[in-house]
């Protein structure tokens, strides 16, 4: 069964979709203060060449994700992370809505993210885009 189908099959079924699941685990991802904690959530979500791209960040490979989320999370600390729409796929690509803010305020900054899957399920590539982002000083 195509991941596809297996994310048609299982939102049918009322269980979890696996696909969200994946997205929801990303999410946690760049949340996860704890760093053995967090490296273990991108072995799991993360194919091991798996590469991340916004217009100010770049992460490859499990140890480059890891920095790159360590960078996000010291400079903008108490902040985190929210998917803010339903995960869309087809084949083998994803894309969702997610925000960055302070819990209970105004997020600062907001984008959509677009994903390719590796053939075993795990994230291959995602490609981050800006829909907000704070003023220059």
């Amino acid at each position: 069964m195509s991941q596809a189908q297996q994310s048609i099959a299982g939102a049918e079924a009322g269980g979890a979709d696996p696909v969200t699941d994946l997205t929801d685990r990303y999410i946690a991802m760049w949340n996860e203060t704890d760093g053995a904690r967090r490296r273990d959530l991108i072995a799991a979500i993360w194919a091991k060449e798996g590469r991340y791209r916004d217009p100010a960040l770049a992460g490859d490979g499990h140890a480059g994700i890891d920095t790159m989320v360590q960078a996000v999370q010291a400079q903008f600390p108490g902040h985190s992370f929210r998917r803010t729409s339903a995960v869309e796929q087809h084949n083998d690509r994803i894309r969702f809505g997610w925000e960055l803010g302070p819990e209970g305020a105004e997020p600062l900054i907001a984008g959509v993210d677009f994903g390719v899957l590796a053939g075993d399920g795990r994230l291959q590539e995602i490609a981050g885009f800006f829909d907000k982002v704070p003023a220059a000083a």
